[in-house]
């Protein structure tokens, strides 16, 4: 029988959908069935951003609080794998990410359901990918593999070309002496090798083994500095968050937040990294390859 695939994504930029219709190239040619859909929230979220509107949408990312989104249609009631395709916003899945996760329809396609998830990110997905495994589990979704595509710069050189490209609209090299931003073009078209080796376990009904041959191919990888930064700052973003949804201000709020974002960056994180990794990261090899392996796997 013919599997069928459902793929759904949301993009203000493109890039996922470059990186998704690359990855699902392969299930395409192998002659399985793949069914796209687009996530249209009802208030669409724009691009290029502006900054007020950027910093406006950490609150509820970080909380996990969903928006509306157009209704979408699928057209089987059921399929042999689903495809859930996201970004990253402030360290959690984003809004219509979360609000897709959340919607009672998709609840109950991917219920008894394999998925992979597949995340184009800057460089920081572990804490979004742990609560979007937490709702896809509650939703009694299978889990079966795992793809991040990141942006490969030093984490501040990729903060700046980030911001260029979401204020600006433009995927081009700021000021002529940055690098390019987002996932490298390289990256995306790469990706067709992890959709390959998963088209591959899908037609042979071994999408239980995916996720190791994913993590050989280094279909996903786990920086230990990064997780360094993001275990604190996802902690600290929540504490943020929380304040500003009480506050009636909440414009001066979030200022408040960027300047502290900017500052925790550029200044705070590169100080207490180098600390760590001078004092402590050499006595802790063991639970870094523990934590590495946690976050590698699915469960």
């Amino acid at each position: 029988m013919n599997k069928k695939v459902l793929a759904v994504y949301y993009t203000q930029s493109g890039q996922l959908k470059q990186i998704l219709d690359n990855f699902t190239a392969p299930f395409t040619q192998a002659g399985i069935t793949v069914e796209s859909v687009f996530i249209q929230p009802k208030n669409d979220f724009p691009f290029p951003w502006t900054t007020p509107k950027f910093f406006d949408a950490m609150p509820e990312s970080v909380m996990g609080i969903p928006t509306d989104i157009e209704p979408f249609q699928c057209k089987e009631p059921a399929y042999d794998l689903v495809i859930f395709a996201y970004q990253p916003w402030f360290l959690s899945p984003s809004i219509p990410a979360t609000s897709l996760l959340l919607h009672p329809s998709f609840q109950a396609i991917i219920k008894d359901t394999p998925v992979i998830t597949l995340i184009g990110s800057r460089n920081m997905w572990i804490s979004a990918q742990e609560r979007v495994k937490s709702i896809l589990r509650s939703a009694g979704a299978k889990i079966v593999g795992n793809v991040v595509l990141m942006d490969r710069n030093h984490n501040l050189i990729s903060v700046v070309t980030i911001f260029h490209w979401m204020l600006s609209g433009r995927k081009d090299r700021y000021k002529n002496i940055f690098p390019y931003p987002g996932v490298s073009d390289k990256d995306i078209r790469d990706v067709e090798v992890f959709g390959r080796t998963a088209a591959k376990h899908l037609t042979e009904n071994r999408l239980n083994e995916l996720q190791d041959a994913l993590i050989a191919q280094k279909a996903v990888e786990v920086h230990y500095n990064l997780l360094f930064i993001e275990e604190r700052g996802s902690k600290l973003f929540r504490i943020w968050a929380k304040i500003i949804l009480k506050k009636k201000n909440r414009a001066r709020w979030l200022v408040y937040f960027k300047y502290y974002l900017l500052i925790a960056l550029f200044v705070a994180a590169p100080i207490i990294l180098t600390v760590f990794s001078i004092l402590f990261k050499p006595f802790l090899s063991r639970s870094i390859k523990r934590k590495k392996q946690q976050y590698l796997a699915l469960n």
